[in-house]
């Protein structure tokens, strides 16, 4: 189960996204918002974000204008590694070394074509288990539990 949220700048990537993913047969949760009104992304983010942590989902997709803003709310909730990604390199990566749950993507930055490609890219790559990468993994996690 992969959960979606978004504010009004991110709703036309998102539905470009749930159509894609009904295409594919992926069962998502959208936690909203679900229409263009104009609303703040950090309620949306800590939705999806706690369904990510709490292991109701297993992954997360995140839209807002940038992809910045909602990144940076939903890392603040515990156990999420949330990454704003705009590029094939980056969302690769932060998968495969990272074990990043949660792609942050912006609609004024992405097409939604390009948003669909990402995703995909995103959700595809698992995590390497490299010794290296689960070392700095837990490295975030210790800091994370220092506060």
């Amino acid at each position: 189960m992969i959960a979606l949220g978004n504010d009004h700048a991110g709703l036309e990537l998102k539905n470009a996204v749930k159509a894609h993913l009904d295409e594919r047969g992926i069962e998502y949760k959208d936690f909203g918002t679900y229409t263009p009104d104009s609303c703040d992304y950090a309620v949306y983010a800590e939705k999806a974000a706690r369904a990510v942590a709490n292991g109701e989902c297993e992954l997360g997709l995140l839209f807002c204008g940038t992809g910045v803003g909602i990144s940076m709310a939903a890392n603040k909730v515990r156990g999420i590694r949330a990454a704003c990604c705009s590029d094939k390199f980056s969302a690769e990566m932060t998968r495969l070394h990272n074990d990043a749950n949660m792609l942050c993507l912006g609609g004024r930055v992405v097409t939604p074509e390009k948003a669909i490609e990402l995703c995909d890219i995103f959700l595809d790559t698992a995590f390497s288990g490299e010794e290296r990468h689960a070392r700095r993994i837990a490295q975030i996690t210790d800091l994370e539990n220092r506060f």
